[in-house]
């Protein structure tokens, strides 16, 4: 077993020995805060202080005690030591394009490929630092059970005056790499007519360091533009600090089609569970029930999610293209039941077809499909894309329903308001399996991916072998373990980390609630409020509003219709503005707060309910709700356990399960609630809601010194 500090030692540069980091000092400090905290003769409001202002020093002077050079200072003057040798290289390179000679072409690959190789040298100095300061933050958090790593991170990263952002921020190196490739390209690709790169109609792909580069700098400094926020907002859970360097996804592999029809099956599934929202009250008068019932109509697709979800997480271990055939089938059926139950007068099968659409969500397979199918370089696209059809389809539900007011029968079936949307979505899904069958197509599984690797590797060019040694050494990632063998890096965790730490998936539910901390289950009980809150809100719309206000079926479709268009700005305000304003957890308890006073301002008490108090409330908790829910998935994507990351019982299915018994509790609530009649049901179900909305406020409340 090899601890990172011998590792550290091993691995340095010899004639650069007095420019990293101090571990061995940091690490015994660590240990001095916590027998002085446990002693009683350190605050550890203090601790925290003294513990930033090493760290700082530790960047700004690698041995504060010995050295005068700084890493930041050692690292500009080795990036202008490459610089010049790349000018005069490129003298050499002008005089070659007017007079072309094979031999000193050869030589001139061979120099800039000895800069590349120096190039190398400095990238693994820089990600040995960086990897210590990830250790040490690390290390610090599990000891003293803060999440000071990642206030640390996200505060130097981004403040002008911090030499972190030198070294996290090193644009010098990505101008370096810019150079070596471009130049390397002219040479190798244009031997014969020496046209410039600039005159080609497609540029080469971005070189693998200055991809890297960005990747990880996202990754660090945590930074919150729209696209970021919403991929988080997606949850799909990813490794901790994976750069496209040490992602095992084949480019060759992905296939964007299969992608967009991942993204089609859930816009389909939010349009198919929100189309029947408007005219659910009506179908069960219909069919001789109260109008109440809408409550278990709608809700009996999510009791159905709740099974589903484990069984096509499970399932998506094996398949992909198979769970989403059953997924289409199973919504294809379940449709056809919920249209043919009005001619065959029978609640039961209603309840039925909304069952067994239910069983045929497969959103645990879109999250994961993203997760393990995509690229690095793309998954944050792919993860706000999954957002965004998730919000355009909850938008296109309602507004669809309110389209189809028409009424006519074609032999014996009946096709009106409440049976049109259940024909629509059958036809609609069967034309997505038709599209499916077609162009889906299955991602290679490791073995596979295994044997193709093998297979490519017996062919090479005379170009790859004399490059190998310096692009090889491009694609190392840059700021976690490209010096870093798998097994040391495995060793190193092994040495420093614990059971708990490990990459091993969680094998049981009960085995991923034991990796949640009090903060991450106090985000679950948030998640589970703000769900609850908004499915009362929408589930018993139709009914609210018929009996209050008179609405038509078109007038609450154009209400939940607009409810659903502003889930896209909310999250642009939030993801590009808000964010950068104020700490999450600030934003977390004020929208919380705010729910709480959209619901109160909800109750029908003392005045005569109107039109603009119910729109107005509404859309306060609405609104506020989404922006809760950003938030809070941000937060949660940050700080699961990397153990969450992959398998079954991932973090994705422990958000999708605490959102679908929300929305099961909250439908049940709206069917008991009418035992009390339509004039006490808004009341009956807000209660619930203000006291769920007051346990969580506390809660965050309790936890939010450990909230970042």
């Amino acid at each position: 077993m090899v601890a990172f500090g011998k590792y550290l030692q091993r691995k340095q540069i010899e004639e650069w020995s007095g420019y990293y980091i101090n571990y061995k000092l940091m690490k015994k400090k660590v240990k001095q805060y916590a027998e002085q905290i446990q002693g009683g003769s350190q605050h550890p409001r203090h601790v925290l202080k003294d513990f930033s202002r090493m760290l700082d020093t530790q960047i700004l002077k690698v041995n504060h005690c010995l050295q005068i050079e700084t890493t930041v200072l050692f690292m500009l003057e080795q990036q202008g030591l490459l610089s010049g040798r790349l000018a005069k290289l490129r003298e050499s390179h002008d005089a070659i394009l007017e007079q072309p000679d094979i031999s000193r072409i050869f030589e001139l690959r061979e120099a800039y490929r000895d800069v590349g190789r120096d190039l190398l040298q400095l990238l693994k100095f820089v990600e040995l630092n960086a990897i210590g300061l990830r250790k040490i933050l690390k290390k610090f958090d599990k000891r003293f059970g803060y999440r000071f790593a990642d206030y640390y991170v996200k505060t130097r990263a981004n403040h002008p005056y911090s030499q972190l952002q030198q070294v996290f921020k090193h644009v010098g190196v990505g101008a370096v790499v810019g150079a070596i490739s471009r130049n390397l390209h002219e040479l190798q690709e244009n031997e014969g007519s020496f046209y410039s790169i600039y005159d080609q109609p497609v540029l080469p792909a971005q070189d693998p360091v200055v991809e890297a580069i960005n990747n990880a700098v996202d990754k660090l400094t945590f930074s919150t533009n729209f696209l970021n926020f919403l991929a988080q907002h997606a949850l799909i859970m990813q490794d901790d600090l994976v750069t496209p360097s040490e992602d095992t996804i084949d480019e060759r592999s992905y296939h964007f089609n299969s992608l967009l029809l991942n993204l089609g099956n859930t816009f389909l599934y939010m349009v198919n569970t929100y189309i029947i929202v408007p005219t659910a009250d009506d179908y069960s008068m219909s069919l001789g029930a109260a109008a109440t019932v809408c409550g278990v109509v709608i809700g009996s697709m999510a009791v159905a999610q709740v099974f589903s979800s484990v069984y096509f997480s499970a399932w998506s271990n094996k398949s992909y293209f198979k769970p989403l055939v059953f997924s289409s089938i199973a919504l294809f059926i379940g449709n056809l039941m919920y249209a043919l139950a009005y001619d065959a007068n029978s609640i039961a099968l209603l309840l039925l077809g909304r069952v067994c659409c239910g069983l045929g969500s497969a959103r645990a397979v879109n999250r994961r499909y993203i997760s393990d199918c995509v690229p690095l370089r793309i998954r944050m696209q792919a993860s706000a894309g999954f957002v965004s059809a998730s919000a355009l389809g909850m938008a296109c539900g309602p507004a669809l329903a309110g389209l189809l007011q028409i009424k006519f029968k074609f032999y014996k079936f009946t096709f009106n308001q409440s049976t049109l949307p259940g024909w629509v979505m059958a036809v609609a899904w069967l034309f997505y399996l038709v599209w499916l069958c077609i162009s889906f197509r299955e991602p290679l599984r490791d073995t596979e991916d295994g044997e193709k690797n093998n297979r490519n590797e017996t062919t090479s060019a005379t170009d790859r072998v004399e490059s190998s040694r310096v692009e090889e050494g491009l694609r190392l990632p840059l700021l976690i373990t490209s010096g870093i063998k798998p097994e040391d890096e495995e060793e190193c965790d092994e040495s420093e980390e614990s059971p708990e730490d490990s990459h091993k998936p969680a094998n049981s539910f009960i085995e991923a609630y034991r990796l949640l901390t009090p903060s991450v289950k106090v985000q679950l009980l948030i998640y589970f409020m703000l769900k609850y809150s908004m499915e009362i809100l929408l589930s018993e719309s139709s009914v609210i509003t018929s009996y209050y206000f008179s609405w038509t079926t078109s007038s609450v479709a154009i209400f939940l219709a607009c409810l659903g268009l502003t889930v896209l700005p909310i999250n642009i305000l939030v993801g590009s503005y808000i964010s950068n304003m104020f700490e999450d957890r600030q934003i977390l308890l004020t929208s919380e707060i705010i729910v709480f006073l959209g619901i109160l301002f909800s109750f029908n008490l003392f005045v005569p309910y109107t039109v603009p108090q119910y729109v107005i409330s509404g859309l306060i908790m609405f609104v506020a709700a989404e922006v809760l829910e950003g938030v809070n998935l941000s937060l949660l994507s940050r700080v699961m356990s990397s153990r969450l990351s992959k398998g079954t019982y991932n973090g994705g299915l422990l958000s999708t399960e605490a959102g679908t018994l929300a929305r099961v509790v909250a439908d049940a609530t709206i069917t008991l609630g009418g035992y009390l009649g339509r004039g006490h049901l808004l009341n009956a179900t807000l209660l619930p809601s203000l006291v769920i909305c007051i346990g969580s406020i506390v809660a965050t409340c309790c936890t939010y010194n450990s909230l970042y």
